[in-house]
């Protein structure tokens, strides 16, 4: 693989039975360790799921000892090219699910799962009648960017998907069904218990929207705004064809695909803010978070009791 760039981000999972998880993920964490790689991996007795970043070779040497397991070596790795890590440690930890959904009959994609759509035949399907595109993520990642004309679930986390669909069924009734996720992960799960709901036509954009980003083919069209990643990175671009910036910072409601997460430890909301905006409000969601007393934004920034007051009486007399 040609490259310009010294490091890598691997993007990766598989459902896989794995017979001890808390055995292999203290082995898996002193291997990562041992390569210099970081990032965060969740291993379940159903699979395994990763992002790791570190240098071309440090990421070549993790991808070929992978392969060398049974239960890993048919494993696709999406790839990206960066400037440095992505993350700031190495995790790998021990879990009941790999993505949460808490079923009381959970669902094994290995036996049932959505329809298998590649890039073309996706963007293809998604331009036909009687379709519906549902997003499978959390209302903040739609927010920065999605697929156009996609449904947008009213979730903070992907646990309240399936109530989400059960009180909004009419929508989806009759309907031929497309899900995506980002590395096409939670769609493996979804889409099973869609089916298993009751709704026939079901499928999903395989190896997520990542993939669907970089196939040579489609490049990424239909999709607006950028593809939120839990890394330092926060978001990456999908497509190549156009950039149609679909984000609006939370106060002035102007483009804007800067993330932040409010400065009030206690709420932690991610919020679109342009700099002006953050300094502004304090990089905070609202006048409570503002005078809170654990606010980061009036410790990163040395601000005296007299300034933040003073600060949140000008933003109060403006409002």
């Amino acid at each position: 693989m040609i490259t310009t760039k010294p490091y890598r981000v691997l993007l990766y999972y598989k459902y896989v039975p794995i017979e001890n998880p808390e055995e292999l993920a203290q082995e898996h964490l002193a291997f990562c360790k041992e390569l210099e790689l970081k990032g965060r991996i969740l291993i379940a007795p159903e699979g395994i799921n990763g992002t790791v970043s570190g240098t071309v070779e440090q990421t070549e040497k993790y991808m070929d000892e992978m392969k060398k397991d049974p239960r890993f070596a048919d494993m696709v790795y999406k790839i990206d090219e960066a400037d440095g890590h992505a993350f700031k440690k190495m995790h790998v930890r021990p879990k009941k699910e790999l993505v949460t959904l808490r079923l009381e009959d959970d669902i094994n994609p290995l036996e049932l799962t959505g329809e298998y759509l590649e890039p073309k035949e996706f963007f293809e399907r998604m331009q036909q009648e009687d379709t519906i595109v549902l997003d499978a993520r959390n209302d903040y990642e739609y927010d920065l960017g999605h697929f156009r004309g996609a449904i947008r679930p009213d979730i903070k986390n992907f646990r309240e998907l399936p109530e989400w669909v059960r009180e909004n069924k009419e929508i989806l009734e009759g309907k031929k069904i497309l899900t995506y996720c980002t590395g096409g992960i939670r769609c493996e799960k979804f889409s099973g218990w869609l089916k298993k709901e009751g709704f026939e036509d079901v499928a999903q954009l395989h190896g997520g929207i990542v993939t669907y980003g970089k196939d040579p083919e489609v490049q990424g069209e239909l999709w607006d705004g950028q593809c939120y990643v839990f890394d330092e990175r926060i978001a990456v671009p999908v497509n190549q064809k156009e950039h149609v910036v679909v984000g609006r910072d939370y106060f002035t409601g102007e483009p804007c695909e800067r993330y932040v997460n409010c400065a009030n430890p206690e709420c932690n909301k991610k919020i679109l803010l342009s700099e002006e905006s953050e300094h502004k409000h304090l990089r905070s969601c609202s006048h409570e978070c503002r005078v809170h007393p654990r606010n980061r934004y009036i410790a990163e920034h040395g601000l005296t009791e007299e300034e933040w007051q003073e600060r949140v009486q000008q933003l109060n007399a403006q409002q």
